[in-house]
């Protein structure tokens, strides 16, 4: 039997949801496939909206102001997030648990496995290790992507390279110009 402890691949499927919000209902599921979630959802006219909200109250925990706060809210988000741990052998996966009920809507199911993972990853690799690309510190730059940390040394700051190269070159031609006297 494997234990699916739902950590990384949540956490990184609930930036990518964040980073990348899917048009419909059917690419939120196609994205929650493309991070290994395998097993329907039963299908509610709200399930995009409702999961918008989800990502809304998680970014609330991306952007927390100290591991308390962020603590606090993940904590918040896994109380409304109960169902009850059980064995299930599915789509040749082999014995596993999920913490899932068969009837839960798309939302439900999401906030129980992001936040889980969301804690799990916080608590294994770092508070720290979630927060958003420091490309957008600068004023002008426009990116407010969502960085989940889990790189081996823990210091990864950016969302792609794309954002570290233009925060480098920014960076390199502020030291050429010089202090600015004003």
């Amino acid at each position: 039997m494997q234990l699916n402890p739902y950590g990384e691949y949540a956490v990184l499927l609930a930036a990518s949801l964040a980073n990348d919000w899917p048009d419909d209902r059917a690419g939120i599921d196609a994205r929650t496939r493309t991070f290994g979630m395998t097993m329907p959802f039963p299908e509610r006219p709200d399930d995009h909206g409702a999961t918008r909200r989800m990502i809304d109250q998680w970014l609330a925990v991306v952007d927390a102001d100290d591991d308390g706060q962020r603590a606090d809210l993940l904590n918040a988000l896994m109380k409304r997030a109960t169902a009850y741990p059980r064995l299930v052998d599915h789509d040749n996966e082999g014995w596993h648990l999920h913490y899932r009920d068969d009837d839960q809507t798309m939302p439900h199911v999401l906030r129980a496995v992001i936040t889980v993972g969301t804690a799990l990853h916080l608590t294994t690799r770092g508070m720290h290790r979630l927060g958003r690309c420091a490309a957008g510190e600068a004023p002008a730059d426009p990116c407010r992507n969502v960085v989940v940390d889990i790189t081996r040394n823990g210091r990864q700051r950016y969302c792609s390279v794309r954002c570290a190269n233009r925060d480098a070159v920014r960076r390199h031609r502020a030291r050429r110009a010089g202090p600015q006297v004003g």
